[in-house]
């Protein structure tokens, strides 16, 4: 696929902290693909479009089900960066027969979505990407238990800076679920529930000997890990860091147990940091999404249907990507 031949992938959303970086992923990995950006600040829009190039502003109306587009507007992917409770986002990209993806998702938000898109499966590639890191925290996930025989207990742990938090969308979503969803999911021993008080928490020991404290996230990492790995217990976790300490805070710890290749206990730990941690592997993930789903990488275009990252990309490819990028990956 020419990327100069495709219509422009529609970022709505995307003049925010991570649709920024998705967009300039994307321009680093093909210069002549065009792009639209829409914000709810236009001017910031038109700038970051003109940092970026081969790109314009639009404005975008989530409350009509032409997003307030003219009727001769077309795009060669819709993705939305915000939560869009209306989900005219993704009639519009059924309508036009592109593929949709949306990062903003929770475990508890997407029946509406999938609904949409069992109705309607040969329409549009649904791609639910409100998984951490973009997807790639799936995706180093299984890379990390590739030699397994069998997976009994995945636990993610995500360790934040304060100031890798997002912008005000990130933080309005982040308000969003503390006040509608206080029960994070996840898989323990075989059974599904949503975590109640001590169940949430989870002490975990860091990689420079910090003891930390985690809490439980609504991601949908756990869903998908637990239908491809067949693990018992899945869970992810987020910890803040503080301000004041010296050592690398951006990091994602993966811990993993279960059975090596030979039949013997195996235990592995797997931990990621990179200086641009949240928003710009978020960043990346999407870019690549958005990559596979086109065919931009060399493959056919990713058929209609519903889909997660594992089911589109590959984790070794991402991985070795990973390090092209400069991004610190080593196991324990």
């Amino acid at each position: 696929m020419n990327a100069s031949t495709l219509d422009p992938v529609l970022l709505i959303g995307g003049a925010g902290r991570v649709g920024s970086r998705a967009a300039r992923s994307l321009r680093s990995m093909h210069p002549e693909l065009p792009i639209a950006i829409a914000g709810r600040d236009l001017g910031k829009a038109r700038q970051l479009a003109s940092e970026v190039g081969y790109a314009s502003a639009v404005a975008v109306d989530l409350e009509r089900a032409d997003l307030g587009l003219d009727g001769s507007a077309a795009f060669s992917a819709v993705v939305v960066l915000l939560k869009d409770d209306s989900l005219n986002a993704l009639q519009f990209a059924q309508a036009h027969g592109v593929p949709y993806v949306a990062i903003s998702d929770y475990a508890f938000d997407i029946g509406p979505e999938v609904a949409l898109a069992i109705a309607r499966p040969t329409a549009a590639p649904v791609l639910l990407l409100g998984h951490f890191l973009g997807g790639i925290a799936v995706l180093a996930t299984l890379h990390a238990v590739r030699d397994f025989r069998r997976v009994d207990s995945i636990e993610m742990a995500a360790i934040f800076s304060p100031a890798d938090m997002g912008g005000p969308t990130a933080q309005a979503d982040m308000a969003r679920v503390a006040g509608i969803a206080p029960h994070p999911l996840m898989l323990v021993d075989g059974r599904w529930l949503w975590a109640v008080g001590a169940e949430a928490q989870r002490t975990f020991m860091d990689i420079d000997g910090m003891t930390r404290q985690g809490q439980a996230y609504p991601l949908l990492d756990v869903v998908s890990l637990a239908a491809v790995t067949d693990a018992m217990s899945v869970r992810i976790d987020a910890a803040m860091r503080e301000d004041e300490e010296a050592s690398p805070g951006h990091r994602l710890i993966i811990d993993v147990a279960g059975v090596g290749k030979y039949g013997e206990p195996q235990r592995t730990r797997w931990v990621i940091e990179d200086s641009d941690f949240h928003q710009g592997m978020s960043g990346m993930g999407l870019a690549w999404a958005i990559e596979r789903l086109l065919g931009l990488d060399g493959g056919k275009p990713v058929a209609p249907g519903l889909h997660h990252p594992e089911t589109i990309l590959d984790p070794e490819s991402v991985m070795n990507r990973l390090k092209e990028w400069g991004v610190r990956f080593h196991s324990y």
